[in-house]
């Protein structure tokens, strides 16, 4: 997940979100959010340990939900645990449904969508082994502002549709991974990160095809 507090990662100005429009929980609305969210006039790169507990920035995260169709056309999901080395200690020992991290300094000096997609791509690349070909698309925004961790990240929705159910753990911190269907999945809601729990709610609505 990068290198840590010391680490530049991307972020945007809270002002930037609440100028396109401020909302609570997943916005569907992806073209109206990103053209701004991600104009390098708007983001900037910040040492993470500046912007962990400083609400006035957004760092933009990446947030892939992996979904494979079984014989029957039904659609199962990706969800792991998140182990106790998890770098953020607010989500240790939760289920989550997304994959995903920050974008880092990393990933490319420029700041909008070359160094969001190249960060996308390494933290897919770094957390799990995903067997055969998948497509990728945008489906919507995750923002969080009840809680601490919500209030510093904006979650930039990612819906992969793989080929195979074969994904396997790359780190030792993410653990229990397996797909499930959606009704499995909220059935055991009350166990999932915040954030995943606003994705279960989107999918049981319709709202990440």
């Amino acid at each position: 997940m990068g290198e840590g507090l010391a680490e530049e990662v991307l972020v945007v100005p809270r002002e930037i979100l609440e100028a396109v429009g401020m909302f609570q929980g997943f916005c569907s609305d992806v073209s109206r959010y990103l053209p701004a969210l991600l104009d390098p006039a708007n983001t900037s790169w910040r040492t993470r340990a500046t912007v962990e507990e400083d609400p006035s920035f957004k760092q933009l995260i990446p947030y892939c939900v992996l979904r494979w169709r079984d014989s029957s056309g039904e659609a199962r999901f990706f969800a792991y645990t998140r182990g106790g080395g998890q770098q953020e200690t607010r989500l240790r020992a939760k289920r989550s449904l997304g994959i995903g991290g920050h974008i880092s300094s990393i990933d490319g000096e420029h700041g909008d969508d070359r160094s969001y997609d190249s960060g996308m791509r390494r933290e897919l690349a770094e957390e799990v082994a995903i067997e055969g070909a998948y497509e990728s698309s945008c489906v919507g925004l995750i923002n969080d502002d009840a809680t601490p961790v919500g209030s510093v990240h904006l979650g930039i929705v990612h819906v992969l549709d793989l080929e195979r159910a074969e994904v396997a753990s790359r780190e030792a911190d993410l653990v229990e991974g397996g797909f499930h269907s959606l009704a499995e999945l909220q059935a055991d809601r009350e166990r999932f990160e915040t954030w995943s729990q606003i994705a279960l709610d989107a999918l049981a609505a319709g709202g990440l095809s």
